[in-house]
């Protein structure tokens, strides 16, 4: 083969350039006339995935949705979700009652879907129904009969034992009299009561008889009302015999309806009883009692009832159609486990079952929660309970701050409700991988990965899919129908984004703001259909809106603020190519790539690493040229040389290989001082046998070195060189294809180090023959020439 074939090999056509999508190849004029694409645009092994996550009902199958931002998988997900869940059952209501025997631990009260409101409302009414029919009962005259009755009987007694020592006062002159409540004795003189002056000026002795006998009347009184205390206890017992057979008798007919209605519900039933009793025990709560100065008006009557025997009710399906889908936007922990809420009174916090509210897990319950896991894990304690609830298969109620803090306060602990959901995160590929090393428990709980294909092969099936799916996209949106040059210039793009020739991006998010973007431009023109030039103009705008910083270094280059040449050669000098992202936006830019060479024996010094510039990557490829050096050239003496590399003008952190291709090349350079045409500029990284390896960004790296190479002005000699691996990636601009076609501008592809040395230094680099060395003259013999003179020089 001779040395212009060789070259010859490595230099691409235009049509290797870009991959054109022919608009007659589409079977229709316009996405009006095509039917809509109904699913998810190439995602077939995540639909698998996520319909095995979903059908799969033991406990640790929820799903974590992978995938990158704009691919479609939140709304994947959430469709996916409402699909499956329609045809699932609907699931209980949940309600919180009062735990009468002790309000600090409330009851949950669990009931069939729809009943909850129901019998919510029933309850409500039964309150009117009490607040009428209780303080009538207790109003009514068999009431205060039965009642005056008790209370005569009571006075009977009483007046008996007074009346009983009252006859004995009289046989002795001595009067009884009652004030106020009190029995007292008094003397009598003529029948009337005798005053203290009367009384001092009786005899002693006669005084002393009168007081004897008072003192003797007191003592027959107090044994004849020995048994007051328990007169009076069974008064009141018969008193609250009547009050609660009262009640009972109001409130039987009520609670009955409310029994018969729902006799097939146990909870219910047994939820009555509770009430049922608790309102015979605290009736005069409602009624009120003659004993209290507290006069009881309608509204805290309602109030008592509502604070004690009312139903919470903290999860209501009745309108939901088959299993609930909750998307909660922001998981604190409040917002996914429910709260308990407090009111203020008299300057203190109180609170009751009626103040818990639910979380995003009890609206989920026996349905699907979706979380994203960024937002997640951004929330303190949340993560962990929420991992503590999957396990316990229940939901608490609890204040996590609490536990850390060491400050108590008295509040509720609602009794936990039992928690059936399926939970599916939606995050990135470095979470999920990060999770799966840091958290033990993880792969066990998310044990269902639904990982999103970024990009889907491009074949005729598939574009013709792509045309429907954006036809889908922009009745979705309201935007015009696009004719088919339009559409062939959305899939040319998205082959750019997917930076592969043989594939589409699907990556969704992006291309619908091109759409509208698109449309803006139709509108603007005044133009029916979305069409190619509109397209264009889109992605023309987003380009000058991103692309100040590009122009101000393309700028610094022009006026050799940063010293990039593109004509002429130089020994120890080459144009390597690199990709900068800002952002959103990446766009690629030549650097100038330096190497010396002495005697010595520090091997390659990589000037960027010793200042820390370097990045891991980066160095490694440095590392590299070593060894490639030792395997192609030092068969038979030891390589020892002094080497520096460096990224000129670069002032920040360099990673990835693609410059040691570039490289090794200067490197040679300097060794050999054969000269590097500066018009080209090379990337590709190598690996120790010389064989060059694909690198990412290849499109804007060419476009990079073009808008450069154009604006000093192209003169058909100026190209790049990348890797062989890379021509399918290629999917370059209008006017880098244009260039290359008129043979302004040039693309060359290899595969080995030897075949860029050639491009780079206009002549053969030589091929190692039998006898061990590399044919004369040429590049590889020149290098084994000077790494033998370095060697045998001393240092």
């Amino acid at each position: 083969m001779t040395d212009s074939t060789r070259l010859d090999t490595t230099l691409l056509c235009a049509d290797q350039l870009y991959r054109v999508c022919d608009p007659k190849d589409l079977p229709f004029l316009t996405t009006e006339s095509i039917e809509p694409f109904n699913g998810f645009f190439g995602q077939e092994r995540a639909i698998e995935a996520m319909d095995f996550g979903i059908s799969m009902q033991r406990h640790g199958y929820n799903l974590f949705v992978m995938g990158n931002p704009h691919t479609g998988r939140f709304s994947f997900a959430m469709e996916n979700l409402k699909n499956y869940a329609k045809k699932d059952q609907k699931p209980a209501d949940w309600c919180y009652i009062n735990n009468l025997s002790d309000g600090r631990y409330p009851v949950v009260l669990q009931l069939p879907a729809g009943k909850a409101q129901q019998i919510k409302k029933d309850v409500e009414n039964l309150f009117e129904n009490l607040l009428t029919e209780l303080p009538a009962a207790f109003e009514s005259p068999g009431y205060q009969r039965m009642k005056s009755r008790i209370e005569r009987d009571f006075t009977k007694r009483y007046d008996q034992a007074v009346d009983s020592v009252e006859r004995k006062a009289r046989d002795v002159n001595i009067a009884v009299y009652r004030d106020a409540g009190t029995i007292g004795f008094t003397p009598l003189a003529d029948g009337q009561a005798m005053d203290e002056a009367a009384f001092s000026q009786l005899p002693e002795e006669e005084r002393d008889t009168i007081q004897q006998n008072i003192s003797d009347l007191e003592d027959q009184l107090n044994e004849a009302l020995t048994e007051l205390p328990k007169w009076r206890r069974e008064a009141a017992a018969q008193i609250r015999n009547l009050d609660s057979e009262t009640t009972r008798k109001s409130i039987l007919p009520l609670i009955a309806q409310l029994r018969d209605r729902y006799v097939h519900h146990a909870n219910i039933i047994k939820y009555l009883g509770y009430v049922e009793k608790d309102l015979i025990k605290n009736v005069a709560e409602i009624v009120g009692d003659e004993r209290s100065l507290e006069i009881k008006t309608d509204q805290m009557r309602q109030q008592f009832l509502e604070e004690n025997y009312g139903i919470n009710l903290l999860v209501d399906n009745h309108k939901t159609k088959g299993a609930p889908v909750v998307y909660e936007a922001h998981p604190s922990y409040e917002n996914l486990f429910g709260r308990v809420e407090y009111n203020s009174e008299m300057g203190a916090l109180v609170t009751n079952y009626t103040l818990i509210r639910p979380g995003a897990l009890h609206r989920a319950n026996g349905g699907y929660l979706l979380l994203e896991a960024e937002k997640l894990l951004e929330q303190p304690f949340v993560y962990s309970a929420l991992k503590r609830a999957l396990k316990s298969h229940e939901i608490r109620i609890e204040n996590p701050v609490s536990e850390y803090t060491g400050v108590s306060t008295i509040t509720l602990n609602p009794q936990p409700v039992p928690l059936k959901v399926k939970v599916i995160l939606v995050g990135g590929r470095d979470i999920y991988y990060l999770l799966q090393e840091l958290d033990h428990d993880f792969e066990k709980m998310f044990r269902v990965v639904v990982d999103f294909d970024e990009d889907v092969k491009r074949s005729p099936a598939s574009v013709r899919n792509y045309a429907r799916l954006m036809k889908t996209l922009a009745v979705e949106e309201g935007l015009a129908p696009l004719k088919r040059e339009a559409v062939a210039r959305l899939t040319e793009h998205s082959s750019r984004m997917a930076e592969d020739q043989e594939m589409l991006s699907a990556h969704i998010g992006e291309l619908v703001d091109l759409l509208c973007e698109a449309d803006f431009r139709r509108r603007q023109k005044g133009d029916d259909l979305i069409g190619a030039q509109h397209v264009e103009m889109a992605l023309q705008g987003k380009e000058r809106r991103t692309g100040r910083l590009s122009e101000k270094i393309l700028e610094s280059m022009l006026n050799r603020t940063v010293l990039i040449d593109t004509e002429g050669s130089a020994v120890g000098c080459a144009n390597g190519l690199t990709v900068l992202q800002v952002g959103d936006v990446s766009f690629g830019t030549p650097a100038r790539i330096t190497a010396t060479v002495n005697p010595g024996n520090k091997g390659i010094v990589d000037i960027e690493r010793e200042v820390t510039l370097g990045q891991p990557i980066h160095s490694k490829g440095v590392l590299i040229l070593s060894g490639y050096l030792g395997h192609q050239y030092a068969h038979d003496f030891p390589m020892t040389l002094s080497a520096s590399i460096a990224m000129e003008q670069s002032y920040g952190y360099i990673d990835g290989d693609s410059a040691s291709l570039a490289e090794i090349c200067t490197l040679i350079s300097a060794l050999t001082a054969i000269p590097i045409l500066q018009q080209f500029a090379t990337t590709g990284s190598i690996n120790q046998y010389g064989e060059v390896q694909a690198i990412g960004g290849v499109n804007e790296k060419i476009e990079g070195f073009f808008r450069l190479c154009q604006t000093r002005g192209l003169t058909g000699d100026q190209g790049v060189i990348i890797p062989k691996a890379n021509v399918r990636n290629l999917m370059l601009k209008k006017d880098v294809v244009d260039a290359v076609k008129a043979g302004q501008f040039s693309v060359h592809a290899v595969s080995h180090v030897d075949q860029c040395l050639e491009l780079l230094m206009g002549r053969k680099a030589g091929q190692l023959k039998a006898d061990g060395h590399f044919t004369q003259r040429s590049i590889n013999a020149l290098v084994v020439k000077r790494l033998r003179e370095i060697a045998k020089a001393k240092p």
